[in-house]
């Protein structure tokens, strides 16, 4: 009994993530408040591979931005940090009960950002908390998104 309870426990959550994707994937995306202007060619192509690797690779909004009360994403709070809607199977499990913001890339240094998206490690030097994917991007694509990050409404700490 309890193993045929744990696989339709399991076929219950595929199912609800199965929905929670089909949702999500039908939905008319529009694009996030307007940037900060670059005069650099270079640089805004830089951010422009960053904004779409945030939005349509590591698909960051999902957990990063806060949703309306329909369930929406608030695109007026844009990667400005959210509650974590996904709960862990395993109460023992270490989970990131929030979002931080990104938006601006406050209160990380460059090279923080870098060992997040490169290494997966935090800047308490151990490996970031589920739900957070750990990527293994290459230096170039963590340099994009962090010009991205940067380039939206937010201060950055200068060093």
């Amino acid at each position: 009994m309890n193993a045929r309870f744990r696989w339709m426990f399991g076929l219950l959550i595929l199912v609800a993530f199965a929905a929670g994707a089909s949702r999500l994937s039908s939905r008319e995306r529009s694009a996030p408040p307007a940037q900060k202007t670059s005069s650099a060619p270079a640089q805004q192509s830089q951010i422009e591979r960053g904004r779409y690797l945030v939005e349509n690779v590591a698909m960051c909004q999902e957990c990063h931005t806060p949703r309306d009360a329909s369930g929406e994403i608030d695109k007026s709070r844009w990667l400005q940090g959210a509650a974590t809607w996904i709960m862990p199977v395993h109460p023992t499990t270490k989970w990131a009960m929030r979002a931080p913001a990104l938006a601006g890339f406050q209160g990380y240094t460059e090279e923080q950002g870098e060992e997040i998206l490169e290494r997966g490690i935090g800047p308490n030097g151990l490996p970031i908390q589920p739900p957070m994917h750990i990527y293994h991007m290459n230096h170039a694509d963590a340099q994009a998104i962090i010009a991205y990050l940067r380039s939206l409404p937010g201060s950055y700490p200068q060093q």
